[in-house]
Protein backbone atom coordinates (compact mmCIF):
# COMPACT_ATOMS: atom_id res chain seq x y z
CA UNK A 1 0.00 0.00 0.00
CA UNK A 2 1.63 3.56 -1.03
CA UNK A 3 1.17 6.86 0.74
CA UNK A 4 2.66 10.22 -0.32
CA UNK A 5 5.07 12.22 1.57
CA UNK A 6 4.58 15.91 1.53
CA UNK A 7 7.27 18.30 2.32
CA UNK A 8 4.31 22.08 2.16
CA UNK A 9 4.95 25.59 1.42
CA UNK A 10 6.62 25.32 -2.01
CA UNK A 11 5.10 27.41 -4.68
CA UNK A 12 4.13 26.28 -7.73
CA UNK A 13 4.95 27.13 -11.38
CA UNK A 14 4.63 25.70 -14.98
CA UNK A 15 2.26 24.09 -17.28
CA UNK A 16 0.13 20.70 -16.98
CA UNK A 17 -2.12 18.78 -19.26
CA UNK A 18 -4.88 17.36 -18.31
CA UNK A 19 -5.84 14.26 -18.81
CA UNK A 20 -8.83 12.33 -19.85
CA UNK A 21 -12.35 12.25 -17.83
CA UNK A 22 -12.45 9.26 -15.68
CA UNK A 23 -15.99 9.70 -15.12
CA UNK A 24 -16.97 10.13 -19.11
CA UNK A 25 -14.62 6.88 -19.80
CA UNK A 26 -16.20 4.55 -17.27
CA UNK A 27 -19.89 5.06 -19.30
CA UNK A 28 -18.26 5.46 -23.07
CA UNK A 29 -16.46 1.62 -22.26
CA UNK A 30 -19.44 -0.26 -21.71
CA UNK A 31 -21.56 1.24 -24.25
CA UNK A 32 -19.20 -0.54 -26.59
CA UNK A 33 -21.35 -3.56 -25.78
CA UNK A 34 -24.19 -2.30 -27.85
CA UNK A 35 -22.26 -3.66 -30.89
CA UNK A 36 -20.39 -6.06 -32.30
CA UNK A 37 -16.77 -4.91 -34.01
CA UNK A 38 -14.30 -2.98 -32.56
CA UNK A 39 -14.45 0.35 -30.84
CA UNK A 40 -11.37 2.88 -30.49
CA UNK A 41 -11.28 5.61 -27.63
CA UNK A 42 -8.84 7.57 -26.67
CA UNK A 43 -8.14 10.65 -24.17
CA UNK A 44 -8.64 7.49 -21.66
CA UNK A 45 -6.64 8.29 -18.01
CA UNK A 46 -4.50 5.45 -17.00
CA UNK A 47 -6.18 4.78 -13.94
CA UNK A 48 -7.61 2.07 -11.37
CA UNK A 49 -11.39 2.58 -11.61
CA UNK A 50 -10.24 2.30 -15.96
CA UNK A 51 -8.44 -0.95 -15.51
CA UNK A 52 -11.44 -2.19 -13.04
CA UNK A 53 -14.13 -1.53 -16.01
CA UNK A 54 -11.53 -3.43 -18.52
CA UNK A 55 -11.66 -6.18 -16.44
CA UNK A 56 -15.53 -6.39 -15.93
CA UNK A 57 -15.50 -6.25 -19.68
CA UNK A 58 -12.85 -8.70 -20.02
CA UNK A 59 -15.31 -11.11 -17.67
CA UNK A 60 -18.30 -10.33 -20.32
CA UNK A 61 -15.73 -12.01 -23.32
CA UNK A 62 -15.26 -8.58 -24.97
CA UNK A 63 -11.34 -7.99 -26.10
CA UNK A 64 -9.23 -5.19 -24.57
CA UNK A 65 -6.19 -3.86 -25.72
CA UNK A 66 -5.05 -0.40 -23.75
CA UNK A 67 -2.07 1.06 -24.51
CA UNK A 68 -1.06 4.87 -23.70
CA UNK A 69 -4.23 6.93 -23.70
CA UNK A 70 -6.00 4.40 -26.57
CA UNK A 71 -8.42 1.54 -25.50
CA UNK A 72 -10.02 -0.64 -28.48
CA UNK A 73 -12.76 -2.98 -27.20
CA UNK A 74 -13.51 -5.45 -29.17
CA UNK A 75 -17.44 -6.93 -28.14
CA UNK A 76 -18.02 -9.40 -30.90
CA UNK A 77 -17.00 -12.12 -28.78
CA UNK A 78 -18.82 -11.78 -25.72
CA UNK A 79 -20.21 -14.68 -23.93
CA UNK A 80 -21.69 -13.92 -21.14
CA UNK A 81 -24.43 -11.38 -19.03
CA UNK A 82 -23.29 -11.65 -15.65
CA UNK A 83 -21.15 -9.35 -13.74
CA UNK A 84 -19.96 -10.68 -11.05
CA UNK A 85 -19.66 -9.41 -6.89
CA UNK A 86 -15.45 -9.20 -7.42
CA UNK A 87 -15.32 -6.74 -10.05
CA UNK A 88 -18.55 -5.15 -9.53
CA UNK A 89 -17.86 -4.33 -5.39
CA UNK A 90 -14.92 -2.01 -6.35
CA UNK A 91 -16.17 0.52 -8.34
CA UNK A 92 -20.41 2.06 -8.30
CA UNK A 93 -19.74 2.78 -12.06
CA UNK A 94 -20.09 -0.98 -13.13
CA UNK A 95 -23.47 -0.58 -12.74
CA UNK A 96 -23.50 1.09 -15.91
CA UNK A 97 -23.28 -2.39 -18.37
CA UNK A 98 -26.65 -3.06 -16.83
CA UNK A 99 -28.81 -1.14 -19.48
CA UNK A 100 -26.20 -2.45 -22.56
CA UNK A 101 -26.40 -5.92 -21.42
CA UNK A 102 -30.14 -5.79 -20.82
CA UNK A 103 -30.74 -3.57 -24.69
CA UNK A 104 -28.67 -6.22 -26.55
CA UNK A 105 -28.88 -9.28 -24.87
CA UNK A 106 -32.16 -9.45 -23.32
CA UNK A 107 -30.94 -10.44 -19.87
CA UNK A 108 -28.43 -9.38 -17.49
CA UNK A 109 -27.32 -10.72 -14.03
CA UNK A 110 -25.29 -7.79 -12.31
CA UNK A 111 -24.11 -7.31 -8.82
CA UNK A 112 -24.99 -4.58 -6.49
CA UNK A 113 -22.58 -1.92 -7.13
CA UNK A 114 -19.85 -0.75 -4.28
CA UNK A 115 -17.34 2.45 -4.31
CA UNK A 116 -16.66 5.18 -2.16
CA UNK A 117 -17.29 4.41 1.57
CA UNK A 118 -19.71 8.02 2.12
CA UNK A 119 -23.11 8.26 1.77
CA UNK A 120 -26.14 5.93 0.23
CA UNK A 121 -26.49 6.19 -3.44
CA UNK A 122 -29.01 4.07 -4.27
CA UNK A 123 -29.81 2.62 -8.16
CA UNK A 124 -33.20 2.63 -7.33
CA UNK A 125 -34.01 5.13 -10.37
CA UNK A 126 -31.73 2.86 -13.02
CA UNK A 127 -34.48 -0.58 -11.88
CA UNK A 128 -37.45 1.67 -12.04
CA UNK A 129 -36.57 3.11 -15.21
CA UNK A 130 -35.74 -0.48 -16.79
CA UNK A 131 -39.08 -1.78 -15.50
CA UNK A 132 -41.03 0.68 -17.17
CA UNK A 133 -39.77 -0.17 -20.49
CA UNK A 134 -40.55 -4.05 -19.97
CA UNK A 135 -37.93 -5.74 -17.70
CA UNK A 136 -38.46 -8.06 -14.98
CA UNK A 137 -36.13 -7.44 -12.72
CA UNK A 138 -35.66 -9.25 -9.26
CA UNK A 139 -32.87 -8.73 -6.54
CA UNK A 140 -31.67 -12.13 -5.91
CA UNK A 141 -28.39 -12.94 -3.17
CA UNK A 142 -27.15 -9.52 -3.98
CA UNK A 143 -27.51 -9.39 -7.99
CA UNK A 144 -29.53 -7.27 -10.18
CA UNK A 145 -31.47 -10.01 -12.71
CA UNK A 146 -33.19 -8.41 -15.64
CA UNK A 147 -34.81 -10.16 -18.22
CA UNK A 148 -37.15 -9.22 -21.02
CA UNK A 149 -38.19 -10.13 -24.31
CA UNK A 150 -37.51 -6.58 -25.97
CA UNK A 151 -36.99 -3.30 -24.10
CA UNK A 152 -39.83 -1.08 -25.24
CA UNK A 153 -39.63 2.43 -25.55
CA UNK A 154 -40.87 4.32 -22.67
CA UNK A 155 -41.39 8.15 -21.07
CA UNK A 156 -38.87 8.23 -18.06
CA UNK A 157 -39.35 11.99 -15.65
CA UNK A 158 -36.80 11.82 -13.12
CA UNK A 159 -37.78 13.50 -10.05
CA UNK A 160 -34.06 14.38 -9.50
CA UNK A 161 -31.47 14.97 -11.77
CA UNK A 162 -29.08 11.96 -11.71
CA UNK A 163 -25.84 11.22 -13.91
CA UNK A 164 -26.04 7.81 -13.71
CA UNK A 165 -29.27 6.60 -14.21
CA UNK A 166 -29.33 8.86 -17.02
CA UNK A 167 -26.55 7.27 -18.56
CA UNK A 168 -27.97 3.58 -17.80
CA UNK A 169 -31.22 4.29 -19.70
CA UNK A 170 -29.76 6.03 -22.62
CA UNK A 171 -27.47 2.85 -23.53
CA UNK A 172 -31.23 0.71 -22.81
CA UNK A 173 -33.45 2.64 -24.98
CA UNK A 174 -30.81 3.22 -28.31
CA UNK A 175 -31.85 -0.41 -29.12
CA UNK A 176 -35.58 -0.74 -27.71
CA UNK A 177 -38.75 -0.42 -29.59
CA UNK A 178 -40.21 2.55 -30.34
CA UNK A 179 -39.38 5.89 -28.73
CA UNK A 180 -38.19 6.68 -25.18
CA UNK A 181 -38.34 10.51 -23.65
CA UNK A 182 -36.07 11.00 -20.69
CA UNK A 183 -36.88 14.05 -19.13
CA UNK A 184 -35.05 16.07 -16.50
CA UNK A 185 -31.74 14.14 -17.70
CA UNK A 186 -28.92 15.03 -16.43
CA UNK A 187 -26.47 17.29 -18.66
CA UNK A 188 -23.39 16.71 -17.60
CA UNK A 189 -20.73 16.43 -20.09
CA UNK A 190 -20.16 13.06 -19.51
CA UNK A 191 -23.53 12.10 -20.66
CA UNK A 192 -23.10 14.83 -23.53
CA UNK A 193 -20.22 12.73 -24.73
CA UNK A 194 -21.66 9.30 -24.26
CA UNK A 195 -25.08 10.21 -26.09
CA UNK A 196 -22.56 11.39 -28.82
CA UNK A 197 -20.62 8.18 -29.17
CA UNK A 198 -23.65 6.64 -29.44
CA UNK A 199 -25.11 8.48 -32.17
CA UNK A 200 -21.40 7.79 -34.05
CA UNK A 201 -22.38 4.13 -33.65
CA UNK A 202 -25.92 5.07 -35.45
CA UNK A 203 -27.95 5.57 -32.44
CA UNK A 204 -30.95 8.16 -33.14
CA UNK A 205 -30.76 11.13 -29.94
CA UNK A 206 -32.83 14.42 -30.66
CA UNK A 207 -32.27 16.96 -27.42
CA UNK A 208 -28.47 16.02 -26.74
CA UNK A 209 -27.17 18.65 -24.02
CA UNK A 210 -30.82 19.15 -23.01
CA UNK A 211 -32.71 18.14 -20.06
CA UNK A 212 -35.04 16.23 -22.55
CA UNK A 213 -33.82 13.40 -24.48
CA UNK A 214 -35.43 11.89 -27.30
CA UNK A 215 -34.26 8.24 -28.42
CA UNK A 216 -35.62 6.58 -31.30
CA UNK A 217 -34.84 2.77 -30.99
CA UNK A 218 -32.87 1.24 -34.20
CA UNK A 219 -32.41 -2.54 -34.67
CA UNK A 220 -28.26 -2.59 -34.42
CA UNK A 221 -25.81 -0.43 -33.63
CA UNK A 222 -22.10 0.25 -35.51
CA UNK A 223 -18.46 0.14 -33.84
CA UNK A 224 -17.27 3.71 -33.58
CA UNK A 225 -14.41 6.12 -32.46
CA UNK A 226 -14.32 8.59 -30.22
CA UNK A 227 -12.04 10.91 -28.17
CA UNK A 228 -12.48 11.06 -24.78
CA UNK A 229 -13.13 15.25 -23.24
CA UNK A 230 -10.98 16.30 -20.82
CA UNK A 231 -11.21 15.76 -17.00
CA UNK A 232 -12.72 18.66 -15.48
CA UNK A 233 -12.38 17.61 -12.21
CA UNK A 234 -8.45 16.88 -11.92
CA UNK A 235 -8.32 20.53 -13.93
CA UNK A 236 -10.50 22.26 -11.26
CA UNK A 237 -8.30 20.05 -7.77
CA UNK A 238 -4.84 21.38 -10.26
CA UNK A 239 -6.49 25.29 -10.51
CA UNK A 240 -7.15 24.92 -6.51
CA UNK A 241 -3.59 24.02 -6.00
CA UNK A 242 -2.00 26.92 -7.27
CA UNK A 243 -4.71 29.07 -5.78
CA UNK A 244 -3.87 27.77 -2.03
CA UNK A 245 -0.29 28.19 -2.67
CA UNK A 246 -0.57 31.80 -4.20
CA UNK A 247 1.17 30.33 -7.60
CA UNK A 248 1.47 31.39 -11.28
CA UNK A 249 0.60 27.58 -12.89
CA UNK A 250 -0.93 27.37 -16.42
CA UNK A 251 -3.56 24.18 -16.85
CA UNK A 252 -3.46 22.96 -20.43
CA UNK A 253 -7.20 21.86 -20.56
CA UNK A 254 -9.55 21.36 -24.20
CA UNK A 255 -12.91 21.43 -22.35
CA UNK A 256 -12.90 25.73 -20.87
CA UNK A 257 -16.96 25.57 -21.20
CA UNK A 258 -17.29 22.66 -18.71
CA UNK A 259 -15.20 25.10 -15.99
CA UNK A 260 -17.46 27.93 -16.13
CA UNK A 261 -18.67 27.62 -12.51
CA UNK A 262 -15.09 26.37 -10.66
CA UNK A 263 -13.65 29.31 -12.76
CA UNK A 264 -16.09 32.34 -11.52
CA UNK A 265 -16.26 30.94 -7.93
CA UNK A 266 -11.85 30.78 -8.10
CA UNK A 267 -12.63 34.70 -9.71
CA UNK A 268 -14.64 35.82 -6.90
CA UNK A 269 -11.95 34.80 -4.57
CA UNK A 270 -9.67 37.35 -5.92
CA UNK A 271 -7.32 34.84 -8.15
CA UNK A 272 -6.92 37.10 -11.70
CA UNK A 273 -7.09 33.90 -14.63
CA UNK A 274 -6.43 34.18 -18.30
CA UNK A 275 -8.59 32.05 -20.15
CA UNK A 276 -7.79 31.58 -23.88
CA UNK A 277 -7.86 28.66 -26.30
CA UNK A 278 -6.89 25.49 -24.40
CA UNK A 279 -5.32 26.97 -21.35
CA UNK A 280 -5.97 28.46 -17.82
CA UNK A 281 -3.65 30.71 -16.71
CA UNK A 282 -3.40 31.72 -12.92
CA UNK A 283 -2.32 35.35 -13.22
CA UNK A 284 -2.42 36.77 -9.90
CA UNK A 285 -3.27 35.75 -6.37
CA UNK A 286 -3.67 38.10 -3.41
CA UNK A 287 -2.20 37.46 0.02
CA UNK A 288 -5.41 36.91 1.37
CA UNK A 289 -8.23 35.79 -1.25
CA UNK A 290 -11.84 35.98 0.01
CA UNK A 291 -13.78 33.03 1.52
CA UNK A 292 -16.71 32.45 -0.37
CA UNK A 293 -19.44 30.11 0.04
CA UNK A 294 -20.03 27.33 -2.35
CA UNK A 295 -23.15 24.86 -3.05
CA UNK A 296 -22.81 22.31 -5.27
CA UNK A 297 -25.48 21.83 -7.73
CA UNK A 298 -25.99 19.52 -10.88
CA UNK A 299 -24.32 20.32 -14.06
CA UNK A 300 -23.59 23.59 -14.79
CA UNK A 301 -23.42 24.70 -11.13
CA UNK A 302 -20.54 23.60 -8.91
CA UNK A 303 -19.44 20.32 -9.01
CA UNK A 304 -19.77 17.99 -5.61
CA UNK A 305 -17.07 16.14 -7.15
CA UNK A 306 -14.51 19.47 -6.05
CA UNK A 307 -16.42 20.30 -3.03
CA UNK A 308 -13.52 18.76 -0.70
CA UNK A 309 -10.73 20.65 -2.48
CA UNK A 310 -12.80 23.54 -2.25
CA UNK A 311 -12.96 23.20 1.56
CA UNK A 312 -9.39 22.78 1.78
CA UNK A 313 -8.66 25.75 -0.25
CA UNK A 314 -11.22 27.87 2.25
CA UNK A 315 -8.61 26.94 5.10
CA UNK A 316 -6.50 29.49 3.02
CA UNK A 317 -8.67 32.57 2.68
CA UNK A 318 -9.81 35.63 4.41
CA UNK A 319 -12.96 34.95 6.44
CA UNK A 320 -15.57 32.28 7.03
CA UNK A 321 -16.86 30.18 4.11
CA UNK A 322 -20.15 28.02 4.55
CA UNK A 323 -19.92 25.02 1.73
CA UNK A 324 -22.67 23.01 1.53
CA UNK A 325 -23.02 19.46 -0.88
CA UNK A 326 -27.03 19.47 -2.02
CA UNK A 327 -26.16 16.42 -4.13
CA UNK A 328 -25.02 13.80 -1.82
CA UNK A 329 -25.32 13.42 2.18
CA UNK A 330 -22.64 12.89 4.55
CA UNK A 331 -19.75 13.96 2.18
CA UNK A 332 -17.67 15.19 4.43
CA UNK A 333 -15.20 12.42 5.72
CA UNK A 334 -12.39 14.65 4.47
CA UNK A 335 -13.24 17.35 7.54
CA UNK A 336 -11.73 15.50 10.91
CA UNK A 337 -8.41 14.62 8.70
CA UNK A 338 -8.23 18.53 7.37
CA UNK A 339 -8.55 19.69 10.88
CA UNK A 340 -6.08 17.40 12.31
CA UNK A 341 -3.73 19.89 10.04
CA UNK A 342 -4.72 22.30 11.56
CA UNK A 343 -7.88 23.26 9.91
CA UNK A 344 -11.40 24.88 12.15
CA UNK A 345 -13.96 23.38 10.18
CA UNK A 346 -17.00 22.45 11.53
CA UNK A 347 -20.17 20.32 10.02
CA UNK A 348 -23.63 21.32 10.34
CA UNK A 349 -26.20 19.35 8.93
CA UNK A 350 -25.39 19.26 4.87
CA UNK A 351 -22.40 22.34 5.07
CA UNK A 352 -18.97 22.83 6.52
CA UNK A 353 -18.02 25.90 7.83
CA UNK A 354 -14.51 26.86 7.49
CA UNK A 355 -12.88 29.30 9.56
CA UNK A 356 -9.89 30.82 7.02
CA UNK A 357 -6.67 31.91 7.58
CA UNK A 358 -5.48 28.78 9.50
CA UNK A 359 -1.99 27.82 9.93
CA UNK A 360 -1.99 24.32 8.66
CA UNK A 361 1.06 22.18 9.93
CA UNK A 362 2.39 18.68 8.34
CA UNK A 363 0.84 15.48 9.91
CA UNK A 364 -0.19 12.15 8.96
CA UNK A 365 -3.87 11.81 8.02
CA UNK A 366 -5.67 8.87 6.06
CA UNK A 367 -7.72 9.33 2.91
CA UNK A 368 -11.18 7.77 2.98
CA UNK A 369 -12.35 8.37 -1.07
CA UNK A 370 -11.07 9.85 -4.19
CA UNK A 371 -11.45 13.66 -3.79
CA UNK A 372 -11.73 13.65 0.13
CA UNK A 373 -7.87 12.47 -0.41
CA UNK A 374 -7.45 15.10 -3.32
CA UNK A 375 -8.36 17.71 -0.32
CA UNK A 376 -5.71 16.07 2.26
CA UNK A 377 -2.67 16.59 -0.96
CA UNK A 378 -3.92 20.29 -1.64
CA UNK A 379 -3.93 20.73 2.22
CA UNK A 380 -0.60 19.14 2.40
CA UNK A 381 1.08 21.47 -0.50
CA UNK A 382 -0.04 24.44 1.80
CA UNK A 383 1.33 23.01 4.89
CA UNK A 384 3.95 23.78 7.01
CA UNK A 385 6.49 20.42 7.13
CA UNK A 386 5.44 17.19 6.23
CA UNK A 387 2.32 15.45 6.01
CA UNK A 388 1.87 11.89 5.09
CA UNK A 389 -1.47 10.69 3.00
CA UNK A 390 -1.73 7.39 3.74
CA UNK A 391 -3.65 4.82 1.73
CA UNK A 392 -3.49 6.88 -1.65
CA UNK A 393 -5.27 3.76 -3.32
CA UNK A 394 -8.24 6.02 -3.49
CA UNK A 395 -6.50 8.64 -5.78
CA UNK A 396 -5.48 5.96 -7.95
CA UNK A 397 -8.58 5.39 -8.56
CA UNK A 398 -9.53 8.67 -10.86
CA UNK A 399 -6.41 10.81 -10.89
CA UNK A 400 -2.95 9.64 -13.38
CA UNK A 401 0.28 10.07 -11.65
CA UNK A 402 -1.31 13.15 -9.89
CA UNK A 403 2.14 13.56 -7.62
CA UNK A 404 4.06 13.70 -11.00
CA UNK A 405 2.30 16.19 -12.35
CA UNK A 406 2.52 18.07 -9.31
CA UNK A 407 6.18 17.73 -9.11
CA UNK A 408 6.45 18.57 -12.66
CA UNK A 409 5.21 21.97 -10.97
CA UNK A 410 7.44 22.36 -8.48
CA UNK A 411 5.83 20.37 -5.52
CA UNK A 412 7.70 18.25 -3.33
CA UNK A 413 5.72 15.20 -2.90
CA UNK A 414 6.98 11.22 -3.20
CA UNK A 415 5.61 8.06 -3.53
CA UNK A 416 6.45 6.16 -1.20
CA UNK A 417 5.60 2.20 -0.23
CA UNK A 418 4.25 1.32 3.03
CA UNK A 419 3.54 -1.70 5.00
CA UNK A 420 0.47 -0.08 6.61
CA UNK A 421 -3.30 -1.94 5.87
Amino acid sequence: MDKFLIHGGKKLSGKVKISGAKNSALALIPAALLNSGKNRLTNIPEVNDIYTMCKLMQHLGAQIEFTNDVIEVDTSSVNTQTAPYELVKKMRASVYVLGPLLSRYGRAKVSLPGGCAWGPRPINLHLESMKKMGAEIELVEGYIVAKTEKLKGAKINFDVSTVGATGNVLMAAVLAKGETVISNAAIEPEITHLANFLVKMGARIEGIGTKVLNIEGVNELQAAELSNIDDRIEAGTLLLSGAMLRSNISIEYNNLEHLTAVISKLEDTGVKLKVNNNLIDIISVPDEPNAIDVSTAVYPGFPTDLQAQWTAYMTQCSGEATITDTIYLDRFKHIPELNRLGASIVVKNNSAIVKGSTRLKGAKVMSTDLRASASLVLAGLAAEGTTEVLRIYHLDRGYQRIEEKLRSLGADIQRIKTEEF
